[in-house]
């Protein structure tokens, strides 16, 4: 996909209805179907999905910035990036590209959860500043084995980092 990887080349824009089918890699079905949800969002201003991209075009990693959530704060969700691709910053890219655009509506903080299950993620947010401030339950669709859709809940951690400088 990224033959002779460059970090360089990577392109952080808008991911778009157009882009569904291209994201598989980010989670099951139900998941998609989240994010087209979210995409219905954009339009009011409410919300941006962002999409970082290779050479190619592809979307090889994404995530949302949600403004509704939290008058100081832009909250990032469904930050994912291949697997294949993980490790090489492209999600540091993604996310400090998030923090450029939440710094510029005016927010003071930018928000993300992580579940206690994902150290590699939390280590991720932790090096790029992120401190926990509290613990909250959440709740989301997902898929067991069988197939089956259901109500997925946890208590997960928020953390949040000032970016009201770069």
């Amino acid at each position: 996909m990224l033959d002779g990887f460059d970090l360089d080349a990577i392109v952080i824009d808008e991911l778009t209805a157009d882009d569904l089918a291209r994201i598989a890699w980010s989670g099951s079905p139900v998941h998609i179907r989240s994010v087209a949800r979210k995409l219905e969002r954009v339009a009011d201003g409410s919300l941006e999905y962002l999409a970082a991209r290779g050479p190619d075009g592809e979307p090889v990693s994404k995530g949302l910035i949600d403004y509704a959530r939290n008058d100081d704060a832009g909250t990032l969700e469904q930050l994912a990036t291949r697997a294949e691709l993980m490790s090489r910053g492209i999600g540091t890219k993604l996310i400090r590209e998030a923090e450029r655009r939440i710094r510029e509506r005016g927010k003071r903080w930018a928000v993300l959860s992580v579940e206690d299950n994902n150290p590699r993620a939390r280590s991720l947010y932790e090096r790029l500043g992120y401190v926990e401030y509290a613990r909250v339950p959440d709740a989301w669709d997902a898929v067991n084995e069988q197939g089956e859709t259901f109500r997925y809940e946890t208590v997960v951690p928020l953390l949040r980092k000032d970016v009201r400088t770069p």
